[in-house]
């Protein structure tokens, strides 16, 4: 019976901590160029600093200033690859870096392998 009540509330439970996507319009435009990592598998599931559940799946990122739900496009400097992310996290926290890209997102545009590279990053419009 557990598991019915848990089907049930599971879906409710993320639809409420779900984040509108806004980029703020003093700020669509604004470049930025650094280091993006990724988050580490056991990172799945856990609450971000925006109250929503991480996911590897969707494509979503920290960054440690830009408002919550602004969209970002991340382009690999290597390869031109570039994905689109909306911010919902805090950090990273390690001196170089300017974003944390989901797994998926990250795997978009680089090899997982690599585990660190060097991108430019915009805001966009939603």
């Amino acid at each position: 019976m557990k598991y019915v009540w848990l089907g049930m509330v599971s879906p409710l439970m993320s639809a409420c901590s779900s984040i509108p996507t806004h980029s703020p319009a003093h700020l669509v435009g604004q470049l930025e160029t650094g280091k993006a990592s990724y988050y580490a598998m056991k990172y799945q599931f856990r609450t971000t600093a925006s109250g929503e559940r991480y996911s590897h799946f969707d494509d979503t990122a920290a960054h440690k200033t830009l408002p919550f739900g602004t969209l970002v496009r991340v382009t690999n400097l290597a390869n031109g690859e570039s994905v689109v992310v909306k911010i919902n996290d805090r950090g990273p926290f390690i001196k170089g870096r300017i974003i944390d890209l989901s797994r998926s997102a990250f795997d978009e545009i680089a090899d997982l392998d690599v585990g660190i590279i060097d991108v430019k990053m915009q805001v966009i419009t939603d």
